[in-house]
């Protein structure tokens, strides 16, 4: 039968859901208004819809390694209350599980998989069943995904009840070794605290390093000093900026008179393998909703 315009804006309105999840529903029922809010209902998308928009500034970071690939997600809510349910920590495993297994390459192919333990619907479609049964706007903010092999190892580290978390890839063959298992707990620990946004100098962009020795020695012209001083005083603020933004370059936070890179190199001598980070992630709650609030 023919789906008019009309009943799926009546549909739409009725329910709060999208303009073709609406004609799909009425399609689904041949038509039958009230069949196509149960469809709806069933599938999760007339109450989503409705919540959709709605503040998520609550939830957890959550990290899960199933020794084939590490992963890391933020997932957000609307309460604290129902970011503590089991209901709630259930989703957040399931969607980590599906990044683990469907290696999404972004946010909008995740969103789009089918969901790993259930090919009849979409992870959004999971997303939207989970906002019915919780009463609560939700989203999946991010993830990040590090695959496991013979010669990397990757360490979790979940702070403040998943206020922040951390996941570090290591490149090692020593990776089940209790020491460094020690180390790159630790070092998983210090990139919660210490906030680096790099692993080494090397990753920092040529324009920001320029930014900041042209800052530098702007801030000092008026103290006369001659342009070659003040170059060689502006390498030393561009060591000091590096030590402050580079994990490698840090000092190490539970023993500030070493650095990561020496700890690194302590490490790698006692197990008599190297051992390089290769990369990491931090996260922390809520920082993707401030940003998009900061740039609309």
């Amino acid at each position: 039968m023919e789906i008019t315009a009309s009943a799926v804006k009546d549909l739409r309105e009725k329910t709060g859901a999208g303009m073709m999840d609406c004609k799909k529903a009425l399609a689904e029922t041949a038509g039958d208004f009230e069949k196509a809010i149960e469809f709806l209902r069933k599938k999760g998308m007339a109450s989503a819809a409705k919540k959709a928009g709605r503040a998520t500034k609550e939830g957890t970071i959550y990290a899960l390694n199933d020794g084939k690939s590490a992963v890391l997600v933020e997932v957000n809510c609307e309460t604290d209350f129902v970011a503590k349910t089991e209901q709630f920590k259930n989703f957040v495993n399931d969607i980590a599980t599906h990044v683990a297994t469907a290696n999404p390459t972004d946010m909008g192919a995740l969103m789009g998989q089918k969901f790993y333990s259930n090919a009849s619907m979409t992870v959004e479609e999971k997303l939207r069943e989970a906002i019915a049964t919780l009463g609560e706007n939700m989203t999946i903010s991010r993830f990040v995904r590090y695959p496991a092999s013979a010669t990397t190892e990757s360490t979790s580290y979940i702070h403040a009840g998943g206020k922040v978390g951390v996941l570090v890839e290591f490149g090692t063959t020593k990776g089940k070794d209790p020491a460094f298992q020690e180390y790159a707990r630790n070092i998983a620990m210090h990139v919660a605290a210490a906030m680096p946004q790099h692993v080494n100098p090397s990753e920092v962009p040529a324009e920001l390093v320029a930014k900041e020795k042209e800052i530098a020695i702007e801030q000092m012209k008026a103290s006369g000093k001659p342009a070659n001083v003040l170059e060689k005083i502006a390498e030393g603020k561009i060591n000091k900026f590096y030590e402050d933004i580079c994990l490698m370059k840090q000092a190490y936070v539970k023993d500030p008179a070493k650095k990561i890179e020496g700890y690194t190199a302590e490490v790698s001598k006692a197990l008599g393998a190297p051992i390089t980070i290769n990369r990491f992630a931090r996260f922390v709650l809520g920082e993707t909703a401030k940003t998009e609030e900061t740039t609309n």
